[in-house]
């Protein structure tokens, strides 16, 4: 299954809700495989300014269209869910246009083939033009091409999100006198 041509056909339906498709993933199992549908907004900004995320609503929405579409096209042969998700805080990178949207943070990526003796790598995507990845990891420069990535994710700052545990302030350490 073509997984780039089935988001590309979910794009053309979700465009008309707000949505865009950011990619898709295929688990097959034996039991029951897995379709999984990422989300973004096409406009995050609302008129008073803010920026509005992906809500449980636009999944539900875009689910039932995606169903429908499903039901009708049957691109994936035998039994499956559909899960249809926003990309969350660790969002997946599926393309050229995604990772140059990154730049900056850090990411994850898995290559298909090994670089320099890797496959995995960590660190600040540099740059990602004409189809180029630049990440900084480890005190290295790696060059690639994004046809070689397999998958990719933004690791989240969670300091500078607020979400990582704060040392407390004042006061001593327990056990000490």
């Amino acid at each position: 299954m073509d997984t780039q041509a089935l988001a590309q056909r979910f794009s053309e339906v979700l465009v008309d809700l707000g949505l865009e498709c950011l990619g898709v993933e295929f688990t097959p199992s034996h039991g029951q495989s897995t379709l999984r549908v990422y989300l973004d907004l096409l406009d995050r900004e609302t008129g008073d300014g803010e920026r509005r995320e992906v809500g449980i609503e636009d999944c539900e929405t875009a689910s039932r269209e995606l169903s429908a579409l499903l039901d009708v096209e049957d691109p994936i042969p035998g039994h499956y869910v559909l899960e249809v998700s926003s990309p969350g805080l660790d969002r997946p990178l599926f393309n050229a246009a995604q990772f140059a949207r990154a730049g900056g943070q850090e990411v994850k990526v898995l290559l298909k083939a090994p670089l320099e003796g890797r496959r995995r790598l960590r660190g600040k995507l540099v740059s990602a033009e004409g189809g180029r990845v630049v990440l900084e990891a480890e005190g290295k420069t790696f060059e690639f091409e994004h046809a070689l990535v397999e998958s990719a994710r933004v690791v989240p700052d969670w300091v500078a999100l607020g979400y990582a545990p704060q040392p407390k302030r004042g006061g001593k350490a327990p056990g000490k006198k």
